[in-house]
């Protein structure tokens, strides 16, 4: 059977010559040790393969290396991402994470979720779960009581809080400013459920952008949808009907996108020629559309890991006693990637 033997910072000390005090001072990045006995100490660190218990670190720094994150809907494909973003970063910085998943996006009683994460002695929170509806409105009698530091993702800003989301009025700027440029003029929208934060965002870049260029952006000219490819192709046919004319079409996310190149298609109706067609999201499967679909790409990765660095940031400010001042919400800038379903001129 084998047998595992641990090494100890005390045996670190006994090899190199020096006291537990100056090895627990070299593993925390102390100033105040030679060099040379810095290096020497390292050097027995890895010559006996020491791991420090990151639960004596715990106890010592009275902090626990852990982040709760409050997710929902990891069936879509926006959380799951964030979600990955997130738990690679805090690999990095040293965190583990403790998960909480709400039941629905529309879960009122966030009490035992507190009460679950504070009990286990979480350093901070981040609340990744999309503002849906009036999901956040318990946040009304929660905002100046945050037991501990708290950051939010995908949300409208809110006075004094941290909240890093991607810029959806920008990026719905960007696709229609995009089809635009490409000779279109009559441009609809294909948009997420309304209930949604981030589609009204998007809806909202569309009629901006239109309406900059002097052109109308009518109800009869957008239709909802809920994400899913299946109400994509339910609504991009009531688009068809009420907006016969319609040269291009901003969809809200690629899956709704899929369903606008099929009925495109079927309808006898080229892309692009006859109809442009740009997505949201950036989804890797967006370049073996046919055609390759053009898309509104936001690196929710990057939201994730952007997430525990500014929490962690507000952390290690509570624990010296000190606050960082919010000024308003981190956007993150979406980009555009362009393909063939839109590259109508040269």
């Amino acid at each position: 059977m084998l047998q595992y033997k641990r090494s100890t910072i005390k045996e670190v000390a006994q090899v190199a010559g020096v006291s537990t005090m100056t090895v627990s001072r070299v593993i925390n990045g102390r100033p105040d040790v030679a060099p040379q006995t810095r290096q020497r100490v390292r050097q027995v660190i890895q010559q006996l393969g020491y791991q420090p218990s990151a639960l004596a670190r715990s106890l010592i720094q009275q902090r626990s290396y852990t982040l709760g994150v409050v997710v929902a809907g990891l069936k879509y494909l926006g959380p799951s991402r964030t979600l990955n973003g997130i738990a690679a970063k805090a690999e990095t910085m040293g965190y583990s994470l403790l998960l909480k998943e709400l039941p629905h996006f529309d879960t009122r009683d966030i009490t035992p979720i507190f009460q679950s994460l504070l009990a286990r002695h979480v350093d901070g929170i981040i609340w990744a779960v999309p503002q849906i509806g009036d999901n956040h409105a318990w946040l009304q009698g929660h905002c100046t009581e945050q037991p501990v530091p708290m950051v939010f993702l995908t949300m409208e800003s809110w006075p004094e809080l941290p909240v890093v989301a991607v810029d959806n009025y920008l990026g719905g700027r960007l696709a229609t400013r995009h089809l635009l440029e490409q000779g279109y003029r009559r441009i609809g929208h294909l948009a997420g459920p309304q209930e949604w934060w981030e589609a009204r965002q998007r809806l909202a870049g569309w009629q901006a952008a239109l309406q900059e260029a002097g052109l109308p952006a009518l109800d009869t000219q957008w239709v909802e949808g809920n994400w899913s490819s299946s109400s994509g192709a339910q609504a991009i046919l009531q688009l068809f009907s009420q907006y016969p004319e319609m040269e291009a079409v901003f969809v809200a996310n690629d899956q709704m996108a899929l369903s606008a190149l099929q009925a495109a298609h079927r309808r006898g109706r080229q892309v692009p020629q006859d109809l442009g067609v740009i997505g949201f999201d950036g989804m890797p499967e967006a370049a073996y559309f046919w055609p390759p679909l053009t898309t509104v790409a936001q690196d929710q990765q990057a939201l994730g890991s952007l997430a525990v660095q500014q929490l962690v940031d507000l952390i290690e400010a509570h624990q010296a006693g000190q606050s960082l001042d919010i000024t308003g919400p981190v956007l993150l800038e979406p980009g555009l990637v362009i393909r063939e379903s839109t590259r109508r001129l040269s």
